[in-house]
């Protein structure tokens, strides 16, 4: 059960970081800035947010299945 909530969490931790563009260097994060509207910002906002959150849950009930 710990092995499901750990790979859950770091699968969406890795899809919050993409869609938001974290891993990427200054030229690139300016050239995508500059290629998309508010709207397409929003929306890869919204998902990184959302898979984030759903990344730091299953860390979190991983880390207490473990520990009790």
């Amino acid at each position: 059960m710990v092995k499901l909530f750990l790979v859950i969490g770091i699968i969406s931790i890795i899809i919050s970081g993409i869609s938001i563009g974290a891993w990427v260097n200054g030229e690139q994060q300016r050239a995508n800035f500059h290629s998309e509207t508010a709207e397409h910002r929003s929306v890869k906002t919204k998902v990184s947010m959302v898979s984030g959150l759903v990344g730091f849950l299953a860390l979190s009930i991983a880390r207490l299945i473990y520990f009790l």
